[in-house]
């Protein structure tokens, strides 16, 4: 049996840690030649490094998804490099401090619309672009359970932004459908990444606990179950599914 993503180029944001970084390394592993995009050199140098000790097919490319100009190098140095784009996972984001809509500075909505809301947009603007002319592809975007749902009630801004997303998502699954691109979210839950620290208090005992006990299967996910779903997203064997939103998240929002 052929893997899932042999013979696809994919391209992977938010690629230095987390549920980027494990995404490529898994997207790799299904055959999938691999560009990973952030803002951390080192850190994609390490992803990189990872993918190709297990056997993959990787490259990087330093990128903002808040400035355009560097998201459309990005795609053009994964179509020089590779020869097309295929797939895409559009996972960068970010946190915002925790606190009341009221108590949100002006600049911190801002920093959260810019990377979360507006690079997705970017992302798929450019890549949209080259599939268009190019045979197609599929396209997944990281929007969170809080897309889904008010959120915590302590990150507005990035529950606004992330329902955001999943919106971007439907208007140009819509929008591009009979061009043969395929676009969905994945709405990850509590997975097991430094981003989440931020919210359970750096990994502290109890609060995980709490945290694990508030999600019906009762433990933390893992990147790299994110991972799956978005390489079956980005395979042929997911032809007939677009435009959707589809939870990650051990039950929380059924």
């Amino acid at each position: 049996m052929p893997a899932l993503l042999e013979d696809k180029i994919a391209l992977i944001t938010g690629a230095s840690s987390g549920i980027g970084r494990d995404t490529a390394i898994v997207m790799a592993a299904h055959g999938a030649k691999v560009v990973v995009a952030a803002r951390r050199e080192a850190d994609l140098a390490e992803t990189v490094a990872m993918i190709e000790a297990a056997g993959g097919t990787a490259t990087y490319a330093v990128t903002d998804v808040s400035d355009g100009k560097q998201v459309e190098r990005a795609v053009q140095h994964t179509v020089s490099t590779y020869g097309g784009l295929n797939a895409a996972f559009n996972n960068a984001g970010i946190l915002e401090p925790n606190g009341h809509l009221h108590e949100v500075d002006d600049d911190d909505f801002d920093k959260i619309i810019n990377v979360n809301l507006k690079g997705a947009f970017l992302s798929m603007k450019y890549e949209i672009g080259y599939m268009i002319d190019n045979g197609g592809g599929a396209i997944v975007n990281d929007s969170s359970y809080m897309g889904l749902k008010g959120g915590t009630g302590r990150q507005p801004a990035y529950t606004a932004s992330k329902h955001g997303v999943i919106g971007l998502t439907k208007a140009a699954a819509r929008d591009y459908a009979r061009k043969g691109i395929r676009v969905n979210a994945v709405c990850p839950g509590v997975i097991d990444t430094t981003m989440m620290h931020g919210l359970d208090r750096g990994g502290d005992p109890a609060t995980r606990a709490k945290m694990e006990s508030w999600v019906p299967m009762n433990r933390y996910g893992e990147p790299s179950e994110v991972g799956q779903v978005v390489s079956f997203l980005c395979s042929d064997a997911a032809s007939y599914v677009t435009g959707q939103a589809i939870p990650v998240d051990g039950g929380v929002t059924s």
